[in-house]
């Protein structure tokens, strides 16, 4: 008997072998009831006889090898996907997803090569059974890992949101405290209260945009026209004196008017400069300058400092990761999320930004197209 004939008649034993092991796994945590713990094993079974009766040749078999046939997340979800999905969702860790798939295979050989003796047709057949269930695992543990990834974020998203009510208190407070006293030692501690709290908002607001982005919602933009020379000249002014020691100098034209989110495209400058003024030489200046081309608003913000390696260019906006080059910087309560929020503040502006490294010299490049930015420089 073929594999696929075996498989076909005996589905039913098999996937009540695989219930019972699946039961086995979660015994005394969670109880789940029998169509949920067979859950997609019968289609899952289906659609590995039909592609065991199914002609291949040896190209196919090397890209199916090569996962160039996992169903695509553009089509509608295997049942593979499906079974991943809904075994996070069931409280199964991913090693008790990998171990069903593992009893499942063991059930179907151990039985099958009993009763079949070895040939060139069981060979083929078991090396066809094993290609199925391992692209079935590739599916499931995607689609597992991708449900996990979604409530961490939905939790750090609701832990973010669920902070702000205290820590406005804490702010309140504080900010009445400083005014309500004339000492000068409690009026430093108040003050050292009000920056820890604006500090941690700026952190909760970092850790909420990537909740957002991570969510696929993207962060929220308000396009208003502005004067972007004002707002940079308003928000250098704060950072000169965040960073006294630093010189943050400005080249802007007199005024230019665009349709943006500009408290956005300020935090976003903010983030370069404090990245510049941390990572970069102390010694040095930091500068921004703004204008135009034929394509819309352009931003840069350039500092010097040692050359940043390319393997980090390449992952620096990536979220809370931090190089090599900034090892020993004492900012270990940041997240990692500055130059990540910057990406997206620029991506939600339909813009890009890019990062060039070289000669002792860094400089990030923002630039907002015609289409997200209507500007009259004058």
């Amino acid at each position: 008997m073929r594999l696929a004939d075996y498989i076909e008649h005996n589905a039913t034993a098999i996937v009540d072998a695989a219930e019972e092991f699946a039961g086995s796994q979660l015994a005394g945590r969670v109880a789940l009831d029998s169509e949920t713990l067979r859950d997609h094993l019968p289609q899952i079974l289906a659609i590995i006889v039909t592609d065991l009766r199914g002609s291949q040749t040896a190209q196919r078999e090397r890209e199916k090898a090569e996962g160039e046939h996992d169903t695509p997340a553009t089509s509608p979800m295997s049942p593979a996907q499906w079974h991943g999905q809904l075994r996070a969702k069931s409280g199964f860790s991913i090693q008790h997803l990998v171990a069903e798939y593992r009893v499942l295979r063991a059930a179907v050989l151990r039985l099958w090569r009993e009763q079949e003796p070895v040939s060139a047709e069981t060979f083929e057949d078991m090396t066809r059974f094993n290609q199925a269930i391992d692209q079935a695992i590739a599916e499931s543990v995607a689609y597992y890992a991708a449900e996990v990834e979604r409530w961490r974020n939905i939790f750090l998203g609701v832990l973010g949101h669920d902070l702000r009510g205290p820590l406005t208190a804490i702010l309140l407070t504080s900010n009445l405290m400083s005014k309500m006293t004339t000492d000068a030692p409690l009026s430093r501690l108040a003050r050292r209260l009000i920056m820890s709290g604006e500090r941690m908002s700026t952190l909760l607001d970092d850790l909420l945009d990537f909740s957002r982005t991570s969510l696929g919602m993207g962060i929220r933009i308000t396009r208003r026209h502005a004067d972007l020379t004002r707002e940079l000249r308003d928000e250098v002014e704060m950072l000169r004196m965040a960073w006294p020691d630093t010189r943050i100098r400005l080249d802007a034209p007199e005024r230019l008017e665009a349709r943006v989110d500009a408290s956005r495209l300020r935090e976003a400058v903010c983030n370069l400069v404090n990245n510049a003024v941390k990572h970069g030489d102390a010694r040095g200046d930091v500068r921004i300058a703004l204008g135009e081309d034929g394509d819309g608003v352009v931003l840069t913000v350039e500092n010097r400092g040692a050359t940043i390696p390319e393997a980090t260019l390449s992952t620096m906006f990536d979220p809370l990761r931090r190089g090599a080059e900034y090892d020993g910087v004492d900012d270990d309560a940041s997240l990692g999320l500055g130059l990540f929020v910057v990406r997206e503040v620029v991506r939600a502006h339909d813009g890009e930004i890019t990062v060039r490294s070289g000669s002792d010299t860094t400089t990030f490049t923002l630039r907002l197209p015609t289409t997200a930015a209507t500007t009259d420089a004058s």
